[in-house]
């Protein structure tokens, strides 16, 4: 069952630190105070690399081609 919480007495600097981040992150003021709470407890635990390939294709990464000329060239080098 869902329980309702409450913060009283936010410092106002505070409270717009908060409302500006959740606008940054495209969320509620509720909704970013959720996500903070959500990750103060979540359980960390060593990412696997299906995690890490997760998160490099959700951020769009990639890697420039002459990366791997560097590589062998290093790799070479030894």
């Amino acid at each position: 069952m869902p329980v309702n919480l409450s913060i009283k007495n936010a410092p106002d600097d505070v409270v717009s630190r908060l409302r500006a981040r959740a606008e940054r992150n495209h969320r509620s003021l509720q909704g970013e105070l959720m996500a903070i709470i959500e990750e103060a407890v979540q359980e960390h635990r060593p990412l696997s690399a299906d995690d890490v390939l997760a998160e490099v294709r959700r951020l769009r990464l990639s890697t420039p081609p002459e990366s791997a000329d560097m590589v062998r060239e290093d790799r070479n080098g030894r």
